[in-house]
């Protein structure tokens, strides 16, 4: 419980360096997000100037210290202000509308690659020099291809040429958003290729990783030991091999987890994906400064919350790292 509180207490300080900085941003650069409401509309009155400052947060007759403590009060109250590029939309409904979107097709895609991966990687350093180890330098050239080539591809191969798949869109237009079947299986339909896009690149960087540390774990006495057994293969692989190997892959994983908010940013915008990543790259082109700010905030939550998962759960399978952490 000591080593969680002491990790708790240093991202608490996290999360008030990321909102404290995510305030500050906005605020010394050039312009502001009045500036770009202003560029929109013509002939605003006084009053309307005044209201819309207030609006987004900022008050010209107040101190910074009173703007930063009304910030903090904004985002305890989950009040991230107001896009411009879609006022007088909230940005939490933006992001609420966008988030489940990432969620659902980012995360599912970063598990099925870490599972996949490392199930792969555990039978290639078990079985060294077989298929599946000599297949690796293939698996990793895909990760170090661009999400953007590889996206293409797929679109041309599958949208284009077989016809098998929608290569845009989150789901076909005129379908009635909701839980009815025919919007679901058309969301899924869409999601097939850009999942392919994640998996496809993300999967051997997982496989290179556990076969590496797997070379290690089965070279150590207790694998022999166990083998002298007579415990079957499988066992000693999975078992005494793969569950000490797996290790550093959960911690890299949490840390994964964590920039799924984010979303896979140059696939959803060559799917025209509805996420936050394809989000976030229309507010910065509509230097919509509000939305840009909520979503910084969010993916930087996130984050620092998926590194605190990735402390627990490295302390809980690894007694060790408590201990050392003591010193």
């Amino acid at each position: 419980m000591a080593f969680i509180a002491r990790r708790l207490a240093f991202y608490v300080v996290a999360v008030w360096a990321a909102v404290t900085i995510n305030f500050l941003i906005p605020r010394i650069m050039p312009g502001n997000a009045i500036d770009a409401v202003l560029g929109r509309f013509q002939n605003l009155t006084p009053q309307v100037v005044k209201s819309l400052e207030v609006q987004f947060g900022f008050h010209p007759k107040g101190t910074i210290f009173s703007q930063y403590l009304q910030y903090w009060g904004d985002v305890l109250h989950f009040n991230l202000g107001v896009s411009t590029s879609q006022y007088p939309t909230h940005v939490s409904t933006i992001i609420g509308q966008t988030l489940p979107w990432t969620l659902a097709l980012v995360g599912v895609a970063t598990i099925l690659s870490f599972a996949i991966g490392t199930l792969l990687g555990v039978v290639a350093a078990w079985r060294r020099g077989g298929w599946l180890d000599r297949a690796l330098p293939a698996l990793t050239l895909l990760q170090a291809t661009p999400y953007f080539f590889l996206a293409l591809l797929l679109i041309y191969l599958f949208a284009i040429q077989l016809k098998w798949l929608p290569f845009g869109q989150g789901y076909a237009l005129g379908l009635t958003t909701g839980f009815n079947w025919p919007f679901i299986s058309s969301a899924i339909t869409h999601s097939i290729l850009p999942a392919l896009t994640i998996i496809a690149t993300s999967i051997g960087g997982w496989m290179l990783q556990m076969r590496n540390v797997m070379l290690t774990t089965i070279s150590e006495d207790y694998i022999l030991v166990a083998q002298a057994k007579g415990l079957s293969a499988r066992r000693v692989m999975l078992t005494y091999g793969a569950r000490n190997a797996i290790l550093p892959n959960i911690a890299g994983f949490a840390l994964s987890l964590g920039f799924v908010v984010a979303g896979a940013l140059v696939m959803e915008i060559v799917f025209s994906y509805p996420g936050v990543g394809f989000t976030l790259y229309n507010a910065v082109t509509s230097n919509d400064y509000p939305l840009m700010q909520g979503i910084f905030l969010v993916i930087s939550i996130a984050v620092l919350s998926a590194s605190l998962l990735a402390d627990i759960a490295y302390a809980v399978a690894d007694p060790r790292a408590r201990t050392r952490s003591a010193f």
